[in-house]
């Protein structure tokens, strides 16, 4: 095997000498430079022929003059960049040192905005909050202007305020100098008391109105939701099944009503049958309450127990034993009637329904869904609620003073005191029309 490759490898390495002797010139390389640098008077020189085989003709002095300027121009590019480059840096700069001022500004607003944004909503939550800082500011106003009429009737009436001394310099201020310091001293502090004032008058009436928007937003008795009205409407009400039937001799009903506006006569409750649709009815006539158990014959009145526009707690009992029926508004009684339905019970398989009452003005076919069975009135426009309703409850007994009191607290928890036979957020109760539910 060696001597078989032996051969092979010594024809190898004679082609390799053959190529290098082969290849082996002598290269001569020309560096020296074949143009003309100078510039002649007269007419243009004509090229003279260069023995470099990449020969170009000499510049002439146009040639030169033109890269002068295109030089030229070049650093002038490069300053103008330059002096770019210099504003942009200074620009950004001062853009850094603006934005940092406006974000220390808005932090500080920020701030300022989150304590007043703490404000209302601690109001919304607890509005009683607010009147304690209402107090506080015009303590602390009147405490400003109190300090002011001290600073003036000392200024004015101390003894030396004809020859004052000037504590700097020692020497004797005369008593038209030392009263015209003085006064322009009293005059800079009433502008900045005054300043002060009406900050604290803007700020009052600031929260004068979160605390108003509040009252008006807010549901009283710790309920959640409530149920709209936005119209007056024979279309619009509500129904409710009561959970238990009601047969019953006695109860008392109760709920927070807040009317947009009222006629002469507003259903907020009402239970009936076929045979008489006027059982229960809890109305509103103006500035009145009216109660009626088994017809209008059996009534009991309040007046001016309801404000429009703001939440009143009503309620309405009645007991058969000895027929007597009562209203409460706001936690305390405000009419009691004798006599009322004595001995009577309260039938059952009626309609029950909120913001109106069935009657026969408006008859409507079962088909349509808005009868009952055995009971086909309608509604009438003008008798419709308009407003809010919260914390409807009615129990088969007669709720004691101090029961209804505690469900008359805006402050309270009355909403978690359901009834038994009608519960808040527990009963089903179905709008219709436009009648909802809000949050």
């Amino acid at each position: 095997m060696f001597r078989w490759r032996l051969p092979q490898a010594v024809c190898v390495l004679s082609v390799c000498v053959c190529l290098l002797l082969a290849y082996e010139d002598d290269i001569e390389v020309n560096y020296a430079d074949t143009y003309y640098n100078e510039i002649t008077e007269g007419d243009t020189p004509e090229p003279t022929p260069s023995s470099s085989p990449c020969s170009s003709p000499d510049l002439t002095k146009w040639d030169k003059i033109f890269s002068m300027l295109e030089n030229s121009q070049m650093r002038e590019n490069m300053l103008l960049q330059y002096a770019d480059d210099i504003i942009k840096v200074e620009m950004g700069s001062l853009r850094g040192e603006m934005l940092r001022f406006v974000a220390q500004e808005t932090l500080e607003r920020l701030k300022l905005g989150d304590q007043t944004a703490a404000a209302a909503g601690n109001s919304v939550g607890n509005s009683k909050n607010l009147e304690p800082m209402l107090h506080q500011l015009l303590s602390s106003a009147r405490a400003q202007a109190s300090r002011l009429t001290k600073l003036e009737t000392s200024c004015f009436s101390r003894p030396g305020a004809g020859m004052g001394t000037n504590t700097k310099t020692g020497f004797q201020l005369p008593e038209g100098g030392r009263a015209g310091h003085q006064e322009q001293e009293v005059t800079s502090r009433e502008v900045a008391l005054d300043g002060v004032l009406a900050a604290l008058q803007q700020m009052r009436v600031e929260l004068e109105e979160v605390l108003r928007s509040s009252r008006q937003r807010y549901l009283p008795a710790g309920c959640e939701m409530a149920l709209l009205f936005p119209m007056r409407s024979r279309r619009i009400y509500t129904s409710v099944t009561p959970d238990v039937p009601l047969s019953i001799s006695s109860f008392t009903v109760c709920m927070w009503v807040k009317p947009t506006t009222v006629a002469n006569k507003t259903v907020l409750f009402s239970y009936g049958n076929r045979r008489n649709p006027y059982e229960i009815q809890l109305l509103l006539g103006q500035t009145s309450v009216l109660f009626t158990i088994g017809g209008e014959a059996h009534l009991v009145e309040a007046r001016g127990a309801v404000t429009p526009g703001e939440w009143n707690h009503l309620c309405g009992a009645w007991s058969s034993e000895q027929g007597l029926a009562s209203l409460w508004a706001g936690g305390k009684k405000v009419a009691s009637t004798p006599g009322v339905a004595e001995g009577h019970t309260l039938p059952d398989g009626g309609s029950l329904q909120l913001g109106q009452e069935r009657n026969g003005c408006c008859p409507q076919s079962p088909s349509s869904g808005t009868g009952m069975a055995g009971f086909e009135g309608g509604f009438d426009p003008k008798l419709a609620f308009a407003g809010k309703m919260t914390g409807v409850n009615m129990w088969d007994r007669v709720l004691s003073e101090e029961e209804i009191s505690q469900l008359a607290l805006q402050k309270g928890k009355g909403c978690e005191q359901r009834g038994n036979m009608v519960a808040w957020g527990v009963t089903e109760m179905v709008p219709h029309g436009g009648a909802q539910f809000i949050y």
